[in-house]
């Protein structure tokens, strides 16, 4: 297969990145759009969408543009209009950052609230499913070439006690993307995944300021700090660009180094 993807940079390039308006999803289309890349973010709530929007174009480069769709990825009609609303800046979409997602659960397996674990699954899980099959079509459509990351996290790669419902979710979405790079390879779309551990965002406020939970992470991370939302954008970035030409079906942790130990034990949030 002939590849038309440009040797380096992503200059020009269309990409949507799901929950875009805050954390990590704005850092890294903050990345993307600084590196000249016509930006689309998405996200279930326009205030915060037409905030972000501003920062990301303040520091867009090239000419590049940056527009904002309210979609919840949870529901495949709005994911495929944020799709649609992407590939009409250039006439198609070059990358996929599925970062919309969030735990709705927490507590032992034996008390579970099987609604808020449904929930979870639904979030993070099946909103990366809808977003490969409507990011892949559209990639597939314009005949490839594609680039689509997930975003996984360390919770589902090894066990945090009492974040089991989130961790679920996410470790299917390890499993998503080897199948659906096997699958979309001949197509010319690679897709991978981010991993990342504790970051200092609004959703880990609560475990950041401190406390014998941050306390646990800590003496599990052989970095020893918490990351950044730039660490796991820059890491989104090489996975989404020409230069992980030859990586598909990867999950990059991007984690201080904790998947070496053992998960964060979320019992300390209640005293355990």
């Amino acid at each position: 297969m002939t590849s038309t993807t440009p040797s380096t940079g992503i200059a020009g390039w269309s990409v949507l990145v799901t929950g875009g308006g805050s954390g990590i999803g704005l850092a890294t289309a903050e990345r993307f759009a600084a590196d000249g890349a016509h930006v689309t973010i998405c996200g279930r709530t326009e205030q915060k969408l037409l905030e972000a929007r501003e920062r990301i174009a303040a520091v867009a480069s090239g000419g590049a543009k940056v527009q904002s769709v309210v979609a919840d990825v949870t529901v495949e009609e709005q994911v495929a209009a944020a799709v649609a609303a992407t590939a009409e800046v250039t006439g198609r979409i070059d990358g996929l950052f599925a970062c919309a997602g969030g735990s709705l659960h927490l507590g032992s397996v034996l008390t579970a609230d099987i609604d808020a674990v449904r929930a979870t699954i639904d979030l993070n899980l099946t909103g990366s499913v809808i977003c490969v099959k409507q990011g892949g079509l559209a990639m597939q459509a314009q005949g490839g070439p594609g680039s689509m990351v997930l975003m996984s996290s360390g919770a589902g790669r090894f066990p945090h006690p009492h974040l089991w419902a989130y961790g679920v979710s996410k470790a299917g979405i390890c499993f998503l993307a080897e199948t659906a790079a096997e699958e979309l390879g001949p197509l010319g779309i690679r897709v991978n995944a981010v991993a990342p551990g504790i970051i200092a965002d609004e959703l880990m406020a609560f475990i950041t300021a401190g406390g014998p939970l941050l306390e646990d992470y800590l003496a599990q991370m052989p970095l020893g700090r918490v990351g950044t939302v730039e660490d796991v954008a820059s890491a989104v970035r090489y996975l989404i660009g020409p230069e992980s030409s030859f990586v598909t079906g990867e999950t990059l942790g991007v984690d201080g180094g904790h998947h070496l130990r053992r998960g964060a034990d979320y019992s300390l949030l209640f005293g355990g």
